[in-house]
């Protein structure tokens, strides 16, 4: 049931749990006065259940720690409610849903306006819808309001059925050019013969090009009801507020008198091995193996995932020291497809053009499909997976917007509550548990790889009946009291003064100490090392050193440094992280360790290089980094060798293939450390511990080497159209550029922000370009345009980008010229301006809001010798802008006439002609 192994970074985190008795929730209830037609079912430490008349579900999770609110809608309604021929209609039904409704025609305008982030996700068993946004309740009333009147009035109409449907068709072709992707296309079609779970949620072509209207609209009103939907809000918000809005606004919607059918199709057992091969252009060749697992709901779900850690770990895991290791593979995985009904697992390995597959298929069959029974599971290999699994539900549950939004798959299974118990449930199992699991559904004709086989002696895997949500929470008991951490104010002011700036040496160090919920605290760290001649020749060595420091350190290895990240609670790089209060100090000190004494195994960096090796050459092919490394060679004003140089992507894998240990010994010993940088730590610790321990790791280890910063330097470069054919791939790309004389601290800066931000650079669905590209002529799943502003040097970079289908290609560059020329002529209007400079405001004051971003932000303004202030008087200047401002900076900076294009895709399927080059 644990879906989150593959994703745990290291907490430990164990609490006591008991659900309210029915008696006294209703106690409870009848004490919070709460509205009409508003039923208490059940609290879990400090999160709550409620129900309307009408059947709808909702459950509030309360956390004033950080200034935003989070709004979920889980439908429980997915890709497996699908009927023959309408494959890929809930995803479809995703799409429409913020394309508007009744009483909120135009919710992407306000989307912007209010600086939300929204979102929606379409899984086998649900539909989910999100939004998350600066905490108010002028924003949470209309959140609620916009997602009751979706659930039961959106427009689903023919006009926007058809410009989303190329946006949902480019959205297929993008999973096209992925070989992962078709091959859990694959995998998922010859897994089951009869259940809808074989088919991806994405949908086929041919459904997502003809889906009927009509259907599309019964789908709609079939499954989007109160009775069939669970509201989750979450974040800081008043809770009997809240109880009054809900019951206004989802209250008024009509109990459903429809009656949804129960599903009753069982897929037969697996009756014998399966094969395919998929035969396409690429640069890499991909293993898989899957295997069909019980329901999430059934006792040996968790054993199931235990046994997939155990073998797919990474370096710890089973096949990646069969595999990896000894050089067979570049790199394995292995993921468990967890749903209410019977799923899978999958197991993976990356292989080198060249070289065999067949010896990785014969030993990743001998290691999953015997491996257990020639060497049981230990109880350390057991523990590690229960600790990565154990903190990752402690991750979840410490922040309040991934819980909301992460809910949704639990609720898919039935009860929100199994959140809890699935972490509770991880004390208990055994490895014992683990060997059977693995013995009853590894074996042979339960296995896909490829084409059938006729077997006389069939080895069966039955999958056994799973019990209800109800039968296994019968008995459970929870507590209702969670942790919690102070309601904290992002202003910058505040920022300023709650922050410490100790002397630590060279460093600049800024200090938040602040209480948070779970006690998790980010650490980011940059040091400075090297001027223009000692890094000459030295871009790759640098990152292949960086790469090596956690691969072998003194006494430790690379599986026991991973261990102690586990056993630290360490989710992230070794200079940019999150762990907790207790685990901080030691955490310091190891990454201090790591740091300073690297070992540098051959081993290890014969296996980086092959592993890196490989991640380059699939790229090869591919049109979204091919575009993007012809942009960034074309403005390479440098020559080779210098530390700015943009070697393209054959030149690094010449320069990879070239590169030395000693190389990269070298580099260490002659050029890094922490004496020199910024350190900023946002989060639950101690500050005299914390700045003891500062100025005992960092600062005298100090570099050899002399440093002087290195920047780029404006440089005029010629304009020109780029065309790249990339023959077989289902998606396109189109990028242009130019390069600006300007600095963050320029007059002019605010006011291209706020423009590019009209244009193209704000999140979500609305801007000049989404409107016309997706919403309008549905183009594009993904356009949009961005300002890097530089904070030393006078040089700034604007850029665009787009994908398309390849045929689609042409009209999307002329698109993008078109609304370039529009803005330039007719501007930007009053009312766009003052919504995009709300919008900023409000989006920027979600990131502070974000203790990762404001430990980030730290670096950055210490660097600088700024504090937050600097970030304020840029807010400041934003807001006074007028629009005669904007459309002069506009104007002035984004001339067509100086950018560069460039056009990647299939040559055969775009009437693309270069103009300049030909790749």
């Amino acid at each position: 049931m644990n879906r989150w192994t593959s994703l745990a970074a290291c907490v430990l985190w164990s609490l006591l749990l008991s659900f309210a008795p029915a008696h006294a929730a209703a106690r409870q209830a009848a004490a919070e006065k709460l509205p009409a037609g508003v039923e208490k079912l059940s609290t879990v430490e400090g999160i709550s259940e409620y129900r309307l008349a009408n059947g709808l579900r909702f459950i509030l999770f309360p956390d004033s720690g950080k200034p935003t609110t989070t709004v979920n809608v889980t439908y429980l309604v997915g890709s497996r409610d699908e009927n023959y021929g309408e494959t890929g209609m809930a995803h479809l039904l995703e799409h429409l849903i913020f394309k508007g409704s009744k009483r909120f025609p135009d919710p992407t305008r306000e989307f912007k306006t209010r600086g939300f982030r929204i979102n929606g996700t379409t899984w086998l068993d649900r539909t989910n819808y999100y939004v998350t946004f600066p905490a108010s309740d002028a924003n949470l009333k209309w959140a609620l309001g916009w997602s009751a009147d979706a659930m039961v009035n959106s427009f689903i109409a023919r006009k926007d059925l058809d410009s989303e449907m190329s946006v949902v068709r480019n959205e297929f072709e993008m999973g096209e050019n992925s070989p992962s992707r078709v091959m859990m296309k694959r995998l998922q079609s010859l897994l089951f013969d009869w259940h809808n779970y074989g088919n991806n949620t994405i949908g086929a072509r041919s459904d997502i090009e003809n889906v009927k209207i009509e259907n599309l609209q019964a789908f709609y009103r079939k499954f989007y009801q109160p009775d069939n939907a669970v509201l989750t809000v979450a974040g800081k918000f008043d809770e009997q507020q809240t109880l009054k809005w809900i019951a206004a606004s989802f209250g008024q919607l009509a109990k459903p008198t429809r009656q949804l059918a129960k599903q009753w199709t069982v897929e037969p057992t697996a009756d014998g091995e399966r094969s395919f091969v998929v035969r396409r252009k690429g640069e890499v060749q991909l293993l898989a193996l899957a295997y069909r697992t019980p329901s999430s709901l059934h006792v040996d779900s968790e054993a199931v995932t235990m046994a997939s850690e155990i073998l797919g770990d990474t370096p710890n895991g089973r096949l990646y020291q069969a595999l990896v290791q000894p050089g067979l593979a570049a790199q394995v995985f292995a993921y468990t497809i967890d749903a209410r009904e019977p799923g899978f697992v999958v197991f993976g390995a990356m292989v080198n053009k060249g070289q065999s597959l067949d010896r990785v298929r014969d030993k990743m069959i001998e290691v999953i499909e015997g491996g257990f029974a020639g060497q049981a599971a230990t109880a350390s290999e057991l523990d590690r997976a229960v600790e990565q699994a154990r903190t990752a539900y402690e991750r979840a549950l410490a922040n309040p917007e991934v819980f909301a939004v992460m809910l949704s798959e639990y609720i898919a299974l039935g009860d929100w509550r199994l959140f809890f118990y699935a972490r509770d449930q991880l004390d208990q199992i055994k490895p014992a548990q683990v060997d059977a699991a693995a013995a009853k559904y590894f074996v042979r004709d339960n296995r896909v790889l490829g084409s059938f086989i006729p077997e006389d002696s069939p080895q069966r895997a039955e999958i056994p009946p799973a019990p209800t949500a109800t039968e296994l929470l019968a008995n459970f008991k929870a507590s209702e009291k969670g942790d919690a951490g102070e309601s904290f104010e992002a202003s910058h002011e505040n920022i300023n003064q709650r922050s410490r700036r100790p002397s630590v040496g060279e460093l600049q160090v800024a200090l938040l100490p602040k209480k948070n919920r779970g006690q998790t605290v980010n650490v980011a760290m940059s040091f400075r090392w090297g001027d223009e001649d000692t890094l000459r020749n030295r871009d790759l060595a640098g990152e292949l050193t960086m790469a090596m420091l956690s691969r072998g350190s003194g006494q430790l290895n690379r599986q026991q440094i991973a261990d102690e990240f586990t056993r630290l609670k360490i989710r992230g790089g070794l200079t940019q992280f999150e762990t907790t209060r207790e685990q901080l100090p030691e955490a310091l000190r190891l990454v201090a360790k790591l740091l300073r004494e690297p070992s540098f195994p051959a081993s290890e960096f014969d296996e980086l290089k092959r592993q890196t090796l490989t991640a380059l050459q699939a790229q090869l092919d591919n049109p979204q980094t091919l575009s993007s490394d012809a942009l960034a060679a074309h403005f390479n004003t440098y020559p080779p060798g210098d530390p700015r140089y943009h070697a393209q992507l054959a030149e690094r894998i010449a320069q990879l293939q070239a590169t030395t240990l000693e190389q990269v010994v070298a580099y260490h010993r002659e050029l890094m450390g922490t004496a020199r940088g910024e350190i900023a730590i946002v989060g639950d610790f101690d500050e005299a511990t914390i700045t003891a321990e500062l100025k005992q790791l960092f600062p005298d280890y100090v570099s050899r080497a002399p440093y002087a910063r290195v920047d780029r330097e404006f440089r005029e470069v010629t304009p020109q159209r780029i065309v790249i054919d990339t023959p077989d791939k289902e998606n396109a790309f189109v990028r242009a550029r130019v390069d600006l004389k300007l600095r963050f601290d320029d007059d002019d800066a605010p006011a291209l922000y706020v423009a590019n931000s009209i244009f193209g650079g704000s999140s979500g669905l609305s801007s000049r370009l989404m409107d016309r590209l997706r919403q309008k002529d549905g183009l594009s799943y993904s356009a949009g345009s961005s300002l890097s502003l530089g904070m030393r040097e006078d040089l700034s970079t604007w850029s665009f980008t787009a994908m398309a289908a390849p045929q689609n290609l042409d009209r999307a560059e002329q698109a993008f010229l078109d609304e370039l020329a529009r803005a330039r002529r007719d501007g930007f209007t009053a009312e766009e301006v003052a919504e995009a400079k709300k919008g900023i405001l409000e989006a920027r004051a979600v990131a502070r809001s974000q203790d990762s971003a404001v430990a980030a932000r730290w670096i950055s303004l210490l660097d600088l010798g700024h504090d937050w202030l600097y970030s304020k008087d840029f807010e400041t200047r934003v807001m006074a802008l007028t629009p005669e401002q904007v459309n002069g900076a506009f104007r002035k900076y984004i001339d067509p006439a100086q950018l560069t294009l460039v056009v990647a895709g299939d040559a055969r399927k775009t009437d693309s002609k270069a103009k300049d080059r030909n790749s």
